[in-house]
């Protein structure tokens, strides 16, 4: 079972989703997607697990991957993931692309999150680094591997400093976490090997190495926060998972 709060006709998904409702049909005849569950007078219905599983393929499409290619990956995924799963593998996905910004409409965003946007949601979008306003009141500038979770964090009722506060911690900490990797990485790996003259294909090595590191070391830093968060919502709310 994918979701336990599926709600969304098959062309508000795809509305949500930002794909076609014809992309939707295909992939659910592949297998990439769940059968959506049977509701009144036959009519699918799609839930969260759904969307999470869109956005997945979505990402392994835009790192360029083949239809075949994105099969062989979910059929690798434990059964039964559900939306906060399959986004910890998109976030780790997404880790292998450089940044990348995106001009979309407010009329684009709001497809995507199922209703108009108020002001407050466009700054809750802003706090979380979802998206920079333009010139343009009704045109921004969107991070598109983070658009799905910012969509999802406006349905949960955290005040907009809540989230704002969350953010600085995020950030000062992966900062310090990344600047702490950077310097081990320098000086253990790259300041010897750099100093080797005499060996100019080992140097190539470590660079080499050094370009393919971030997806490693960003599923090691997701994977190790997820645990961690998980630890500290048991200590904090015993009983309640």
């Amino acid at each position: 079972m994918m979701d336990t709060a599926a709600s969304l006709t098959v062309d508000e998904l795809a509305a949500r989703a930002g794909v076609t409702v014809r992309t939707v049909r295909f992939y659910s005849t592949r297998g990439l997607l769940p059968p959506p569950e049977i509701g009144p007078r036959r009519v699918g219905r799609y839930g969260p697990g759904h969307l999470a599983r869109l956005a997945l393929i979505a990402e392994l499409r835009r790192q360029g991957m083949t239809l075949a290619a994105v099969e062989r990956y979910l059929r690798r995924l434990p059964p039964g993931l559900g939306p906060e799963e399959l986004a910890v593998h998109r976030a780790r996905v997404a880790s292998w692309a450089p940044d990348t910004e995106r001009e979309t409409t407010r009329e684009a965003l709001e497809r995507r999150a199922g209703r108009e946007l108020t002001e407050d949601d466009i700054d809750r979008l802003a706090v979380t680094g979802v998206l920079t306003r333009t010139g343009d009141p009704d045109v921004f500038r969107v991070d598109p591997g983070t658009l799905e979770l910012g969509v999802r964090l406006l349905e949960l009722p955290v005040p907009l400093e809540t989230l704002r506060a969350a953010r600085s911690v995020v950030l000062a900490h992966s900062r310090a976490a990344a600047r702490e990797l950077s310097r081990l990485f320098k000086e253990e790996v790259w300041d010897p090997y750099r100093l080797r003259e005499e060996d100019p294909e080992r140097v190539e090595t470590v660079r080499e190495l050094s370009a393919h590191m971030q997806p490693v070391v960003v599923q090691a830093l997701v994977t190790a926060f997820q645990r961690s968060m998980r630890e500290e919502l048991r200590a904090s709310f015993p009983g309640e998972g």
